[in-house]
């Protein structure tokens, strides 16, 4: 539970939630670990509420119905991702956009998450996990896969045209990789340090650019002759929302996902003169997400997972933002 901005978790005994009109209790097997819940507890980009359980990243199963629910039963499989819910009657709702509605409402963020045994969440926005995928593979699909299957449909790539991904060992590169292929795209993986970018090959990217090297710019431009359609960008600093608008070959699009505040530089002339296009990407919606998860039980992208228990969450956390960790971290709740 956050009970101060910046300062460790901690680990309390609270009454278990009831569902409400339209809602239902999950008892939680497993939650997956996310960068954003280091933002939401520094509060690097707007203040949470305190008290707050974070977590949106959350399978389990269906343990009670609240009155009204039709469309759920006890013991279904479900997840509880980011978004907890929008408004359904905005002009972005009502063309299928609910991530833009100003009215959501954000699992672990305005609302109780899912680093908890139980959670409550509204009927209609749990994800159903199809039965082949595991709780602990179907966690990170919740968000860090649905945001980078969502991210790679906003670069407008082709199959057999390249995708650039920068920031690509981590929990959502790693995901975007395989999603990549799935999709018949040509992969590009891009990060800092050769051990990441072999790691990235492993997972089947056709080509890989450790950053760090001086002549990183020219092998991306070689690799890609001239550039990539798209460019996907994880890594949360400004330099690497600068360069990446270097590797987009004209009529290309940049996409952002990920979340820094401040400026990069745009060279204006190129961006008008070669068509390249800047937009931002955030998570996905509920049949993006229902996509995404169907693609991982049919076996197209497999989460690299380090399974961890609750009470590792700090220490999860802070690993998570020293940029040690590959793939994704899931921790496994308690007296399951």
């Amino acid at each position: 539970m956050l009970i101060k901005h910046k300062e460790a978790l901690e680990i309390k005994n609270v009454p278990i939630p009831e569902p409400g009109f339209g809602q239902v209790l999950v008892k939680i097997h497993a939650c997956g670990v996310c960068h954003s819940d280091i933002h939401i507890r520094d509060a690097s980009t707007g203040k949470s509420r305190l008290n707050l359980i974070l977590g949106h990243e959350g399978t389990g199963v269906v343990s009670k119905l609240g009155d009204g629910v039709k469309t759920l039963s006890i013991g279904d499989r479900v997840g509880c991702p980011f978004l907890a819910i929008s408004c359904g009657s905005c002009e972005y709702c009502l063309q299928g956009w609910e991530p833009l509605c100003l009215r959501q409402i954000r699992r672990g963020l305005e609302l109780d998450g899912c680093f908890s045994e139980y959670t409550v969440a509204d009927a209609d926005w749990v994800a159903k996990i199809p039965d082949s995928l595991s709780f602990e593979q179907a966690a990170p699909i919740l968000c860090a896969g649905v945001t980078a299957y969502k991210g790679l449909k906003e670069t407008e790539v082709k199959p057999g045209q390249w995708v650039i991904i920068i920031g690509a060992s981590g929990g959502l590169g790693h995901l975007a990789i395989q999603y990549a292929l799935y999709m018949g795209m040509k992969v590009l993986a891009v990060d800092l340090g050769e051990d990441k970018i072999n790691y990235c090959l492993k997972l089947g990217a056709h080509a890989g650019v450790d950053i760090s090297q001086p002549d990183s710019e020219k092998k991306i431009l070689q690799i890609t002759n001239g550039g990539a359609h798209g460019v996907l960008v994880f890594a949360s600093v400004t330099e690497a929302y600068e360069k990446a608008t270097k590797y987009i070959r004209r009529k290309g699009f940049l996409v952002g996902v990920g979340l820094i505040r401040g400026q990069f530089k745009v060279d204006v002339l190129d961006l008008v003169l070669s068509r390249k296009s800047i937009r931002g990407s955030y998570v996905g919606t509920r049949q993006d997400l229902q996509e995404a998860l169907n693609i991982a039980a049919n076996g197209g992208v497999k989460c690299d997972i380090s399974l961890r228990k609750m009470e590792e969450v700090n220490q999860v956390l802070d690993e998570l933002e020293k940029g040690i960790i590959k793939g994704r971290v899931v921790l496994r709740m308690a007296k399951l």
